[in-house]
């Protein structure tokens, strides 16, 4: 039987998910995840698999913390309310000064090359996650009348993704909340009615 554990694990992936939201997965290191998570190597392994499957655990983490209003928004009475709230959360988010600039889901592998492949492949495929799931809820206020009839739910959702993506590309390029807020207002201008 191993040793217990002398370290929060909890606390451990939130240490870490900073330094890759920072750094991207390939610009942080081993040294750099274990120096700011407070543990070595082997409790490392131990604990979280490799850097890929801590990686992996900290986009979860990611989506259950600052991502959290995603989730809140698509819960949203109208379709108009859904893209307000997913936009003003992403807003909140990447410019959010107790956290690091950007998004981890567009950040983290932007500079991934061959040896990152995977983890940009699992951010790929987060991100299409998220747009089916927008695009499932804008369908839904399609059926309720909540949308125009010649809306189409699919465009609607990669217009709010992209506009939410390039928001957060924005914002890691120093573009502030106030900034966002009028992008906002622009792209809810172009909401149907």
């Amino acid at each position: 039987m191993g040793r217990p554990r002398a370290f929060n694990v909890d606390q451990a992936l939130d240490r870490a998910l900073k330094v890759f939201w920072r750094k991207g997965y390939e610009g942080a290191s081993l040294s750099d995840l274990t120096k700011a998570m407070g543990i070595n190597r082997p409790s490392l392994y131990a604990a979280f698999g490799d850097k890929e499957g801590l990686f992996r655990k900290a986009l979860d983490r990611y989506v259950h913390g600052p991502g959290a209003y995603v989730r809140e928004a698509l819960n949203q009475p109208t379709a108009r309310a859904v893209v307000e709230r997913l936009l003003q959360g992403t807003a909140g988010s990447v410019t959010d000064p107790h956290n690091p600039r950007g998004c981890l889901y567009v950040q983290g592998a932007l500079a991934c090359g061959k040896e990152g492949d995977s983890i940009r492949r699992e951010l790929i495929s987060r991100r299409a996650a998220g747009e089916v799931e927008i695009h499932r809820r804008l369908k839904r206020a399609k059926a309720e009348g909540d949308l125009p009839r010649d809306s189409n739910p699919a465009d609607l959702a990669r217009f709010v993704a992209t506009v939410s993506q390039g928001m957060a590309v924005q914002a890691a390029a120093g573009a502030s909340r106030k900034e966002l807020q009028r992008v906002i207002r622009t792209a809810l201008r172009a909401w149907p009615e």
